[in-house]
């Protein structure tokens, strides 16, 4: 039996004209409106979806993740910079190290952190160093 494959991650959003203002600066992309409260962009065969609950609706209130949703990125420098211009970078330290940063981390990875409008936890990684356990 074949493994499962992901292909779609949603995220929830408070505001989707906002939020897909920043993600299509940030992911470089225009991404597509799907509904009153759904926005989809393709990441290499995987759909991030950001979803409004009000703008479908629904009277859930968006609330954001709180484990971080991980890019894999062949020019990490070039989102570091989009995200850095979006005011996005995370404050925070991850492991001693300012995540904002680009940095390598103790598991090799070099990478950077940031938030979403909604507050989402994003991680972008440069994928010539992702660590994926299967070493």
């Amino acid at each position: 039996m074949n493994a499962p494959r992901l292909y779609r991650v949603i995220l929830p959003v408070r505001n989707l004209d906002e939020s897909v203002r920043f993600y299509a600066t940030l992911l470089g992309q225009a991404g597509a409106r799907v509904s009153g409260g759904r926005h989809y962009f393709d990441c290499g065969g995987v759909i991030l979806a950001c979803l409004d609950p009000a703008g479908d609706g629904d009277e859930v209130v968006a609330r954001p993740n709180q484990e971080h949703v991980y890019f894999a990125v062949d020019d990490l420098e070039a989102y570091h910079a989009r995200a850095h211009e979006l005011g996005a970078l995370s404050p925070d330290d991850v492991h001693g190290a300012a995540a904002g940063a680009i940095g390598v981390r103790p598991w090799g990875e070099r990478s950077f952190y940031l938030h979403d409008p909604t507050g989402n936890p994003l991680c972008f990684v440069d994928e010539r160093t992702l660590f994926t356990g299967r070493r």
